[in-house]
């Protein structure tokens, strides 16, 4: 359980946070960066929300879930003993990536195939999905970096990943399963 009932510690303002595991960083080291970019996506996960309604919504709740469990595995550096600590970080495992990739079956069976690339656009949910889209893709950029630099779970990686597609998907389900979807027109205005 975590309790905060003090927001401000005064420990940053060195340009310095703590990692997970207590150990610190400069706030623009490359993990910092990768899990900060997590939190954002987040950010506009929660967006996306405000818009969205039912499945969706329950949908989009997961999701957050999911950003904080993809946050707390970038924020603690993998060690070599923590398999055998009595309480091992916590990790994305391959089961929240599948979960994903079932999702994204079953939205895209409802689906015409594209003809051309969707530019962000349609309704409110699917211009906020998009948002999200590309907010997730740069975190898994980042958190890429991230890995090839030091150890990471891969699993996280996969995961974000894995999240830009779903909501490319759902973006697409938003603008009435496709129907109203914003589509390129390659140099139309030249």
């Amino acid at each position: 359980m975590v309790v905060l009932n003090r927001i401000y510690t005064r420990t940053g303002d060195g340009g310095t946070t703590a990692l997970g595991d207590g150990t610190r960083l400069s706030k623009s080291a490359p993990r910092v960066e990768a899990y900060g970019t997590v939190d954002e996506a987040n950010a506009t996960v929660g967006l996306a929300r405000l818009a969205a309604g039912g499945e969706a919504d329950l949908a989009l709740a997961r999701i957050q879930n999911d950003l904080f469990d993809v946050g707390a595995d970038l924020s603690r550096p993998i060690r070599a003993e923590e398999a055998e600590a009595p309480r091992p970080p916590l990790r994305v495992v391959a089961a929240q990536v599948a979960r994903l990739e079932a999702e994204i079956d079953a939205m895209n069976a409802r689906l015409a195939p594209l003809r051309s690339f969707v530019l962000p656009g349609g309704s409110v949910l699917a211009a906020r999905l998009h948002l999200a889209r590309t907010v997730v893709r740069r975190a898994e950029r980042l958190a890429a970096a991230l890995a090839a630099a030091e150890p990471v779970n891969p699993e996280a990686v996969i995961y974000l990943n894995r999240l830009s597609d779903w909501f490319f998907v759902a973006a697409r389900i938003a603008n009435d399963e496709g129907r109203a979807d914003v589509l390129w027109v390659p140099g139309a205005n030249r």
